[in-house]
């Protein structure tokens, strides 16, 4: 799992800077900070609040260049 650089509240706010722009990605703890390019799974909002969405998206370079799936 991984997270946007951004604290995004809502599934829908993270849609929304999807469209608009760059979004970069990092993943917490030992297995970061990079995020390796193809499928990764972002969660939301960051730890150490309750998760409320998670989606499915397409890492290039750093930054999320495709949603594919939100729920």
């Amino acid at each position: 799992m991984a997270y946007t650089d951004t604290n995004f509240r809502t599934k829908k706010a993270l849609k929304e800077a999807v469209a608009e722009r760059d979004v970069p990605v990092h993943q917490p703890g030992p297995f970061g900070p990079g995020v390796a390019d193809g499928a990764a799974v972002i969660e939301g909002p960051h730890y150490p609040e309750a998760h409320r969405f998670y989606a499915q998206v397409t890492v290039e370079s750093g930054v999320i260049r495709k949603g594919t799936k939100v729920s």
